[in-house]
C-alpha cells in the first residue's frame, strides 16, 4: 500500500506502515472530530438557558414543541403513565432490562470507596469520608434511538452512591403524546425513580440546573428543585448546555459523538472487526469507527466485510455517513507496538483488542474510557449487560476523565478531630509556617488555644 492517505470502499486508509512516526505524526493520522470553538450552538444554547431561567415552564415546553414537535400538557410525567408503560413493556425487554440492573447493580456497589480514617497518635486523626450528592439530575437521550440501557447506567450508580434524591428527564417522543418513549419510562419505574420529566436538549439541563416553579398551566403541580450534578450522555446542544452550567452545577463530561477504536492483528476475524465498528456507527452520523492494524490483509478483509454488512443493516445511510466521514477510518501501522501508542494517543470511548496477546496488550493501554479485551467481548455487551457502564469519555477526554461509575455520585469530605494534646504536638510548627507565610493571624488562632 502506499505512504498516503487512500480511499477504500468505507473507511478511508492511512498506510503509516514504512515510517517509525512520532507521537506528532501519529496524532496527525488518527481520525477525531473536530470542534472549532464558535462554530458550534454556543449562542442559540445561551439564548435557551436564558429564557429558562426567566420564563422557565413555559419556555421548556415552547421548546419542545419547535425542536421535540410535542408540547407536553405535563412536564412531569404522571405516575400512572409510568406504571402503565411498565405493565405494557414486552416482557422479554422487561428480563434483558432486569438482568442488565442486576449486573450493574453489583458492579456498582463493589465500587463504592471506604472512609479512610488516619491517627496521628493520640488525640490526633483525619478522616476522608464519601458522602452522597445530595440531588441528581439525569438525563436521557431520544433522538435517533431510543435508550433505557441510558436509564439503568445513569440511576444505578447514583442509587449505590446512595443519592437523596434523583430526578430524571428525557424529551417527549413524537408520537403526540407528550412523554417520553414508553421504555424509558419503564426502566425508569423498574429502578424505581418517582420524579420523571419531559425534557430534552438544553432546555432540560437548564431546568434541573436552575430549577422551576410550580406552574399549572404546564403541569407542573410542584415545583422541580435545582439538582447539585447533572449526568447523562446528549446531543451537542446538551453537552453545550453542560459546559455553560459547569459552576452552576455540576457535570459529569460535555460528551461528543460515540467512538470506538480497534486494535486487531491478522489473527483478528475481520467479520467481527466490522461488526463491531458497524455497531458504534449505527448510534449517530457523527459517530466514530478507528481500526488500527499492522496487517495489509485484514484492511482488505474489513473493508470487504463492511461494505457487506453496510449494505445490508438497518440504518444504513446513517452507518455509510459515519464510516465516510472525517472522524472514522483505518490506519496501517509498521506493528503493534506502534498501535498501542496510537490508541494511548487517540484516548477512545471505547477500545477493543482482537490480537494473539489480548491481555499482553490491554495491560499496556493507559488511555482508554473502557477497555474490552478479546473477541468475545464488543462494545455492545458493555452497551447493555456486562456489568459495565457505558456513560463514557468522548474525543480524547478518556487521558484525563473517567467513565461514569458510583464515585462520580459521592464526594470526598475531610474530617479533622485534633484534641488539646493532638494540637500542642504541632502547635509549634503552625506558628513558624504562619509566620513564614506572612499570616501571622494563623498561628495566633493556635496560640489562643494555648493561653498565649
Amino acid at each position: 500500500m502506499s505512504s498516503q492517505s487512500t480511499s477504500g470502499p468505507l473507511l478511508r486508509v492511512t498506510d503509516l506502515s514504512g515510517s517509525a512516526p512520532d507521537d506528532a505524526a501519529l496524532r496527525a493520522a488518527l481520525p477525531r472530530l473536530v470542534r472549532v470553538p464558535g462554530k458550534g450552538p454556543d449562542a442559540a444554547v445561551a439564548e435557551i438557558l436564558a429564557q429558562v431561567r426567566e420564563h422557565g415552564a413555559a419556555a421548556v415546553q415552547e421548546y419542545a414543541e419547535r425542536f421535540d414537535g410535542s408540547r407536553p400538557a405535563s412536564l412531569r410525567v404522571p405516575r400512572e403513565a409510568m406504571r402503565r408503560a411498565l405493565a405494557e413493556l414486552d416482557p422479554r425487554v422487561r428480563v434483558a432490562l432486569e438482568a442488565s440492573i442486576e449486573r450493574a447493580r453489583a458492579f456498582a456497589e463493589a465500587q463504592r470507596p471506604q472512609d479512610v480514617t488516619m491517627s496521628f497518635g493520640a488525640d490526633a486523626s483525619v478522616t476522608l469520608r464519601w458522602v452522597p450528592v445530595q440531588r441528581v439530575g439525569l438525563y436521557v437521550p431520544g433522538g435517533l434511538a431510543v435508550y433505557p440501557s441510558s436509564v439503568v447506567m445513569n440511576v444505578v450508580p447514583a442509587q449505590a452512591a446512595g443519592a437523596a434524591s434523583i430526578a430524571l428527564t428525557s424529551p417527549p417522543a413524537r408520537d403526540g403524546s407528550g412523554l417520553p418513549h414508553p421504555t424509558i419510562l419503564a426502566a425508569a419505574e423498574l429502578l424505581g425513580i418517582e420524579e420523571v420529566y419531559a425534557m430534552g436538549g438544553a432546555q432540560a439541563i437548564a431546568a434541573l440546573a436552575y430549577g422551576l416553579d410550580a406552574d399549572a398551566a404546564a403541569g407542573l403541580s410542584e415545583a422541580l428543585a435545582p439538582v447539585d450534578l447533572i449526568t447523562g450522555p446528549g446531543n451537542v446542544f446538551v453537552a453545550t448546555a453542560k459546559g455553560q452550567l459547569k459552576g452552576v452545577v455540576g457535570i459529569d463530561a460535555e460528551a461528543g459523538p460515540t467512538e470506538i477504536a480497534i486494535i486487531a492483528d491478522a489473527t483478528a476475524d475481520p467479520e467481527l472487526v466490522a461488526a463491531d465498528l458497524i455497531s458504534q456507527a449505527e448510534h449517530d452520523p457523527q459517530a466514530a469507527s478507528v481500526l488500527l492494524t499492522e496487517s495489509e490483509w485484514l484492511v482488505e478483509a474489513v473493508q470487504g466485510a463492511l461494505a457487506r454488512r453496510a449494505a445490508t443493516t438497518k440504518h444504513a445511510e446513517r452507518v455509510r455517513e459515519a464510516l465516510t466521514g472525517v472522524q472514522s477510518g483505518i490506519v496501517l501501522l509498521r506493528d503493534l507496538d506502534t498501535a498501542v501508542r496510537a490508541a494511548n494517543l487517540y484516548a477512545a470511548e471505547h477500545l477493543e483488542i482482537h490480537t494473539a496477546q489480548d491481555e499482553a496488550i490491554a495491560e499496556r493501554i493507559t488511555d482508554a474510557g473502557a477497555v474490552f479485551v478479546g473477541a468475545s467481548s464488543p462494545v455492545s455487551l458493555g452497551d447493555y449487560s456486562a456489568g459495565s457502564n457505558h456513560v463514557l469519555p468522548t474525543l480524547g477526554t478518556a487521558r484525563h476523565a473517567s467513565g461514569l461509575h458510583t464515585a462520580t455520585f459521592l464526594r470526598a469530605q475531610q474530617q479533622i478531630r485534633y484534641g488539646a494534646a493532638g494540637l500542642a504536638a504541632v502547635a509549634d510548627h503552625v506558628r513558624v509556617l504562619s509566620d513564614a507565610e506572612d499570616l501571622p493571624a494563623h498561628g495566633d488562632a493556635v496560640d489562643a488555644r494555648r493561653g498565649r
